[in-house]
């Protein structure tokens, strides 16, 4: 008589993981007010913003199975869970780096659903920066490794240190402040069409933006992020599933985060150039698995913490050749009617600062054709999270 093997058999062989290419979408989206105080705590913005995009989508929170969000997040999956009413979780993930973090925690869903650990996802950002402390202040805690070459000599702020790569890029390759008031105009312009954002109904001029104070010359009050209050969240599904829900989905096309050799915080201070950021290292992979290329983007939502970041970017992700960023932004470039309409809420600049996600939402709104500015017909959408640090990006396609 045989004997009977207690040994599991092996599982059978899979042809492999489904591709992440459209294989899940966004389907909802939420957000609170912004402004530069808000009464309610870190966790209830979360909370509000995240049912907000759950009824966007018609998915109840019953269902949930995953979250991502940042690892400055103050709020966590345990707490959010609970207070929501989500069912058993099976995936949760956060990513470091500030606002390199916005598109990783979709790519990270995406990557999850579309490998069967889980089957709605919810990405968050809750944040109190406007009526919060400054992260630097912090003088009793030990520097981190890159922070101990820069704080002691000057460079406190993130500010100070995208000043000093603003200053080289200006000297090597003739960017001046009016190109990165191209930029500010852009966003802000952009803002005036939106009602939730934060600068909506303030125009910015010329004047008022070469008058303004100094943060970090070169870059004036204007050239830096909004300090707000906040909290913005969206939905993952598989791209089947997405079909039946409420919304029309908005497809993760590809996806990518890049870290480059030698990397030294925003400095990039052992790279062989301290210009060539990770945006660079992002993009290769983005367009590697992606069916189209940037002269196919119909609108881009790209990270603006600083006005710099966005020349830089536009070279990183192949809009133009090295060097030549700042001079794209010319002619009303950045504008709606321009050869790349960006940040189509008004950013990080001129709507709300909340470490980049309401660049995904405002991503989303356009591919929905539900914009505040809206680029007519627009299909395909890059999204970018901080440009300076470890980053990622997202193209979403309708």
């Amino acid at each position: 008589m045989a004997t009977r093997s207690t040994t599991p058999a092996p599982p059978p062989a899979r042809r492999g993981s489904p591709a992440l290419k459209d294989a899940t979408a966004i389907v909802g989206i939420g957000q609170t007010p912004f402004a530069r105080r808000l009464e309610a705590s870190e966790k209830t913005l979360a909370c509000r913003a995240i049912l907000a995009a759950l009824d966007d989508a018609g998915i109840p929170p019953s269902q949930v199975d995953a979250f991502a969000s940042y690892t400055m997040e103050e709020t966590d999956e345990v707490e959010i869970a609970k207070s929501i009413g989500a069912g058993d979780v099976t995936f949760f993930a956060r990513t470091g780096f500030g606002g390199g973090a916005s598109c990783a925690t979709v790519a990270h869903l995406a990557a999850a659903i579309a490998t069967g650990q889980a089957s709605v996802g919810v990405a968050w950002r809750s944040r109190k920066r406007g009526s919060g402390p400054r992260p630097w202040r912090n003088t009793r805690t030990q520097l981190p490794t890159p922070a101990q070459w820069t704080r002691p000599y000057g460079l406190i702020r993130p500010a100070d240190e995208i000043a000093m790569l603003a200053r080289r890029y200006m000297h090597e390759y003739g960017a001046t402040r009016d190109h990165f008031f191209n930029v500010a105009r852009a966003c802000r312009n952009h803002a005036a069409r939106n009602p939730a954002a934060v600068m909506h109904g303030r125009p910015l001029t010329r004047e008022t933006y070469m008058t303004s104070r100094w943060i970090s010359e070169p870059l004036c009050l204007y050239d830096n992020c909004l300090e707000t209050d906040g909290a913005l969240a969206c939905v993952v599904v598989s791209a089947d599933r997405a079909r039946d829900c409420r919304r029309s989905p908005v497809y993760v096309h590809s996806a990518a985060q890049g870290l480059p050799a030698q990397h030294h915080g925003m400095v990039n201070y052992w790279n062989d150039d301290p210009l060539t950021s990770p945006s660079w290292t992002a993009a290769r992979q983005l367009w590697k698995t992606a069916d189209f290329g940037p002269a196919d983007i119909d609108v881009a939502q790209i990270y603006d913490a600083f006005t710099p970041l966005i020349p830089l970017s536009l070279e990183g992700y192949g809009f133009c050749g090295r060097g030549e960023g700042a001079a794209f932004t010319e002619d009303g470039a950045l504008e709606l009617g321009g050869r790349l309409p960006l940040n189509t809420g008004g950013g990080g600049l001129s709507e709300a600062y909340v470490h980049g996600f309401n660049l995904i939402t405002e991503g989303v709104r356009q591919l929905r054709g539900t914009s505040t500015a809206q680029v007519p017909g627009a299909a395909t959408c890059l999204v970018t999270a901080g440009e300076g640090v470890p980053t990622s990006a997202l193209l979403l396609r309708s």
